[in-house]
């Protein structure tokens, strides 16, 4: 017997309002050619989008494809979602009501403008290469292959940093000085910001520099009451000497170094006497490390700023041994 299914019929009569003729499928539907002609979307590409479940439709007696008139909107909204860029399980998302065209369109933006990030930095180390000269090209050439891009360049700074928290410190302090020691990779770098980034991806790879700041570390541990109280003492310092490292003041004794020194007695239990500055002088002259002193130079070079966080606290060291050797 042919089958009888209403869904599957073109023949089978649709119901229709009482006295007037029913419709059938085929009047009540379209055809793929005819939805093709009406989207300008290839008959290949709707066959495509219907095996994945993004178009609906039935099929008639004969097996053929049929749509009801919201597919032409559908399919036109599948178009230009796909002139944007959108994937299929995006616009899937959009369709079914999973989330919003407005979320959806963000996210897609959102990793573009990581791609044009990603290509303004190899846009960036090509020119780099292309600009040294021809004894340098290929140290150049090493030195950038090793950072292909600018987040992961970022990441490396970050994740260095971490381990040399040997002491708790919590997530928001350790965002803090983050910000303030690891610059963000430029959107649109010129060459000599992606050689200064690279530089300090290999100036953390040193394994020495982690390990001196983390022996470091490990007898300041033993020392400090409260690491998220001391970094609070001395960013209060820092933000006291930027305006005079800014206007290229000498080291000095004033109430930025007293502030500086006072965060450091606070947090091990001392006070600020002639005796404690010569311990706590001691205590922070790694800081004077010339490899510490070159990661932020390159912080500034990157970031263009005039006085970095380093820089202010390699001032206050400076003052710090300066008042030493006025008071004796």
């Amino acid at each position: 017997m042919p089958e009888t299914d209403p869904r599957r019929s073109e023949d089978i009569r649709l119901r229709a309002p009482s006295g007037a003729r029913p419709k059938t499928l085929r009047e009540q539907t379209l055809g793929i050619g005819d939805l093709a002609a009406l989207t300008g979307v290839p008959v290949r590409t709707i066959r495509f989008y219907c095996d994945e479940g993004i178009i609906e439709s039935v099929r008639s007696a004969g097996g053929h494809r049929r749509f009801d008139r919201a597919a032409v909107e559908r399919l036109g909204l599948v178009r230009r979602l796909r002139g944007l860029g959108l994937g299929l399980p995006a616009i899937t998302g959009v369709l079914s009501g999973e989330r919003s065209m407005a979320e959806a369109v963000a996210a897609e933006r959102a990793a573009l403008d990581v791609r044009l990030a990603d290509l303004a930095w190899r846009r960036a180390s090509l020119r780099a290469v292309e600009e040294a000269s021809p004894a340098e090209r290929a140290a150049r050439l090493d030195l950038l292959a090793a950072v292909e891009r600018g987040h992961a360049a970022r990441d490396a700074l970050v994740d260095f940093w971490r381990r040399t928290m040997v002491a708790p410190v919590s997530e928001e302090m350790f965002a803090g000085f983050v910000a303030m020691a690891v610059p963000q990779p430029p959107a649109d770098p010129t060459p000599p910001q992606v050689v200064a980034y690279a530089e300090l991806v290999g100036l953390v790879g040193d394994r020495s520099l982690l390990r001196d700041l983390l022996a470091r570390a490990r007898v300041n541990v033993e020392l400090i009451a409260d690491e998220d109280e001391l970094m609070n003492g001395v960013a209060e310092a820092c933000a006291l000497a930027l305006p005079l490292v800014l206007a290229g003041e000498e080291p000095r004794v004033g109430p930025e170094l007293d502030r500086f020194v006072a965060a450091h007695a606070s947090v091990r239990g001392g006070g600020d006497t002639p005796a404690f500055r010569r311990e706590l002088l001691a205590n922070v002259a790694a800081d004077s490390d010339p490899r510490i002193w070159r990661y932020w130079r390159l912080v500034g070079e990157v970031s263009g700023e005039a006085a970095t966080l380093g820089a202010t606290h390699l001032w206050l060291t400076d003052s710090l041994e300066r008042s030493i050797h006025s008071t004796r």
